[in-house]
């Protein structure tokens, strides 16, 4: 069974950064993609970035566009999610994702392996 284990989350002023970190084992098969979606307290999880493992394509939703960045290093099978001009609307509970298979890259459904989930709050 694939695991996955994440980092770096905490808790920043608006405006600043942090950068999460996500790195998958055990994993049989090859990545096709690795998302980040995020679910805030009474919220469904929602889609916020995705990347391409064969080629680092990148996608994002419109709430984190110009602000986050996706990106992987195949290497070390580990993915990262920089955050940038961090925005109280921003807090939640930060989960990675993986799959093997190409598809709908924003649909939480489809994808296989998940992370526990790193907290990551903006507050003054």
């Amino acid at each position: 069974q694939a695991q996955l284990v994440e980092s770096g989350g905490g808790l920043v002023q608006p405006g600043g950064s942090l950068r999460l970190s996500c790195q998958i084992s055990n994993l049989h098969g090859s990545t096709y993609a690795m998302a980040w979606f995020r679910q805030a307290p009474g919220q469904e999880r929602e889609f916020a970035a995705a990347v391409i493992w064969s080629n680092g394509n990148a996608y994002y939703s419109d709430s984190v566009k110009g602000r986050f960045t996706i990106s992987r290093a195949n290497t070390r099978s580990t993915g990262y999610l920089q955050m940038n001009r961090l925005r109280p609307e921003d807090t939640a509970l930060y989960y990675c994702a993986f799959r093997r298979y190409p598809g709908q890259l924003g649909s939480k459904d489809e994808y296989e392996f998940w992370g526990q989930g790193t907290q990551v709050t903006v507050s003054s």
